[in-house]
């Protein structure tokens, strides 16, 4: 907004292709204040903007729709838990029109409990100031406070995308924010266990279900939501595949299925005759996350592995353990159902073929 006047702001890096072609747009101004140009924000400089840039460079445009869905799979978004919450007298809620936004763009559900959170806790820092005097200075005091207390660099992001999102999105401000200093990217490397380790796992689960769990959460390379979304017709035992629908950005792949694994659900069909989804509930309906992430971690201790086992770290040991075997990396990815190779690219730190055929200086 300048001079309450809606524009379209344009940040570059510098460069003369870019300057120039800036020249040939409609009344084209500079804004100090922002440090980008900028020109009126209509529907056809819109276009303009679109058609002379086209091939060029990379526009992103998502702010000129904020009402866009960011999930298009069928799960349903369920807030009636924000609204039959038992509230401390005096607790500053999250504003509803927060929440609806949350509804219309189709964020996941644990986004959501995430996002309302993360901003109610900073509303209630400043519980006795009105939103709208709020500015990066109070932001970052508030993250200040946060950082004192050992928060981690994944939760001061979570808090920073959850205050955004309702200047940004709700508000409608796109140019707020942008400079909030985020913390510095960590880059740890995946935990990952052994061929053996997986093994003993396996044979230290109480149950034939549990067995089935961890055979395919390390025999699929599955994400724990994954499983627990799987149907039964997912299984494809002709053609010795998993059908993976909905997944991480929303999208489909395939990926294998063990001869073991078959062996052994089949026979945990017949015993538990699941109806909707592969494992369920006692009381039927999709089986709970924390139960899997229970039947990992019981298994590993009574399996006697030191390292802190998690359904994830037996998806990162089954894309290892691939690489080990000279796998393709791009088959992995593929497996994975990663978007880009460089976070499959991550296993090649852990893979032992890597630092095999590097001798020791000591030897």
């Amino acid at each position: 907004m300048i001079k309450d006047q809606k524009m379209i702001g344009i940040k570059f890096s510098p460069d003369k292709l870019i300057q120039n072609l800036i020249k040939g747009l409609p009344n084209p101004k500079w804004s100090q204040q922002y440090n980008m140009a900028y020109i009126l924000n209509t529907k056809e400089n819109l276009g303009i903007l679109f058609t002379t840039f086209k091939g060029i460079v990379w526009i992103n445009y998502n702010k000129f729709y904020p009402n866009k869905p960011v999930n298009t799979s069928n799960e349903i978004v369920d807030v009636q838990w924000f609204r039959k919450r038992s509230i401390v007298p005096g607790y500053r809620l999250c504003p509803e029109e927060y929440l609806l936004k949350l509804e219309l763009k189709k964020y996941a559900n644990s986004t959501v409990k995430t996002y309302v959170t993360f901003f109610e806790m900073f509303i209630n820092h400043y519980s006795d100031r009105k939103l709208e005097t709020l500015d990066e200075g109070d932001i970052r005091a508030y993250l200040q406070v946060l950082i004192q207390r050992n928060a981690s660099n994944s939760y001061l992001n979570q808090v920073i995308n959850s205050i955004k999102f309702y200047y940004e999105v709700v508000l409608g401000m796109p140019n707020r924010f942008y400079e909030i200093e985020r913390p510095r990217k960590e880059y740890k490397l995946p935990t990952v266990i052994s061929k053996e380790e997986i093994i003993s796992i396996i044979e230290h689960t109480n149950n034939l279900k549990h067995r089935c769990i961890v055979q395919l959460l390390y025999g699929s390379g599955l994400r724990r939501s994954e499983l627990l979304n799987l149907k039964l017709n997912d299984i494809d035992s002709k053609r010795m595949l998993i059908r993976v629908e909905g997944a991480k950005g929303n999208k489909d792949r395939l990926t294998l299925l063990s001869k073991n694994a078959l062996e052994d659900l089949r026979m945990y069909f017949k015993e538990w005759k699941p109806k909707e989804f592969l494992f369920e509930g006692r009381k039927g309906g999709r089986y709970s996350p924390e139960s899997v992430v229970q039947i990992v971690k019981q298994a590993a201790n009574k399996a006697g592995v030191k390292q802190n086992v998690s359904p994830h770290t037996l998806r990162h040991s089954f894309a290892t353990h691939l690489l080990e075997s000279n796998v393709d990396l791009r088959q992995i990815q593929v497996l994975l159902g990663h978007g880009s190779s460089k976070t499959t690219e991550i296993y090649t730190h852990v893979a032992t073929n890597t630092f095999k055929t590097i001798k020791n200086p000591l030897d």
